[in-house]
């Protein structure tokens, strides 16, 4: 069963919503599947399983848009930079914008770009409280390339492959939390493989991160079972490279890439980090540098981890795009938090200091 809106809650025998993708065109929704003849037995798309949690989720198919509980995904990494959810805590809760940033990254999540208006005393956890600039049904090619990524597992289990980071910091805000849904883009159904089949595939894929901060092997049943920072490890390496993007490497949709990066930081050691002081802005902000400007200046046929060159991971041709320090990316990262519109940084540290987190 296919539902039109992206906020209507699945029931227990319902399938969740899934709005069919057309490259490169507006997406139309779906319409609702005529339901079970009475004393019929519901397939759950040729499942038999009446008594898994997430059944709502088993009829999915690969690039669809599918209506998630937060609650719901199990992560596909055990740790997470914690100063990237930092800064968009902070950004959340102690930012200067004229629209709260977490309307906009949740509308971006949801495939709609951005936030379009926002009620006085508007909340996440109340939809119509906002809306977006694109209407559900009204999503764009590009829109959707800006989702976060699901893969349907056994039993109809969501494995988030993208968006732990982004995920985490809505369950942290203080209007978000687990009942929060947002839609996620589907890789693939692999609903119908057993558990070891539907691991094999993942590994197979590099849609899962088997490596602790400190570069050690995870196995599956150590993966965190939900979002949050409670559930994952702290990787330093992973908070340093996410300030880095647009300055030293772009973003390219692989999943894991600033992992792959934090791995090459860790294990060949281009820059000394041991005077790194992940709570001063001067310290942070000059380790970014140092990284950035070797990660520009490498051979785009490195082999940087896992097999991925430089230019697989993204690395930018020019540091800061070819710009000086006090322009571009760069310098837009470097503004204090007393400045009107803060940098990344900025709102990481001042986030950390007002919650005692140094």
């Amino acid at each position: 069963m296919r539902f039109r809106s992206s906020y209507r809650r699945a029931s227990v025998l319902g399938a969740a919503l899934a709005v069919s993708v057309g490259a490169g065109a507006a997406v139309a929704p779906v319409a609702l599947a005529a339901p079970s003849a009475s004393g019929t037995r519901p397939s759950f798309c040729n499942h038999d399983n009446r008594s898994t949690p997430f059944a709502q989720y088993l009829c999915a198919k690969a690039d669809d848009l599918l209506d998630v509980r937060i609650g719901d995904v199990h992560p596909t990494q055990p740790s997470l930079g914690y100063d990237e959810v930092y800064y968009k805590l902070g950004r959340y809760t102690l930012g200067k914008d004229a629209i709260n940033k977490k309307f906009d990254d949740w509308c971006e999540a949801d495939g709609r770009v951005a936030a379009a208006s926002v009620s006085p005393g508007a909340h996440l956890n109340d939809p119509s409280s906002f809306t977006c600039q694109l209407a559900v049904g009204a999503e764009t090619a590009d829109s959707i390339a800006a989702m976060k990524t699901v893969v349907i597992g056994p039993g109809g289990e969501p494995f988030l492959t993208d968006g732990h980071h982004t995920l985490t910091s809505f369950i942290e805000t203080p209007d978000g939390g687990a009942g929060l849904h947002v839609r996620l883009r589907v890789q693939a159904n692999l609903s119908t493989l057993t558990r070891q089949d539907f691991w094999n595939q993942m590994r197979a894929h590099k849609w899962v991160w088997l490596r602790d901060p400190n570069g050690k092997p995870v196995t599956v049943n150590k993966l965190p079972t939900g979002v949050g920072l409670a559930n994952f490890t702290d990787d330093k390496y992973r908070s340093l490279l996410y300030f880095g993007r647009d300055i030293g490497y772009a973003q390219n949709g692989l999943p894991f890439q600033e992992f792959y990066w934090g791995s090459w930081v860790r294990d060949t050691k281009p820059i000394d980090l041991a005077k790194w002081n992940q709570n001063d802005h001067g310290s942070y902000l000059a380790a970014v540098k140092v990284l950035t400007e070797k990660i520009a200046a490498l051979p785009k046929n490195t082999t940087v981890d896992n097999g991925f060159t430089a230019t697989e991971l993204g690395a930018l041709d020019q540091w800061n795009g070819g710009k000086a320090a006090d322009k571009g990316e760069f310098d837009k990262l470097s503004k204090p938090y007393s400045d009107a519109k803060p940098g990344k940084l900025a709102y990481t540290l001042e986030y950390k200091r007002v919650h005692n987190l140094r």
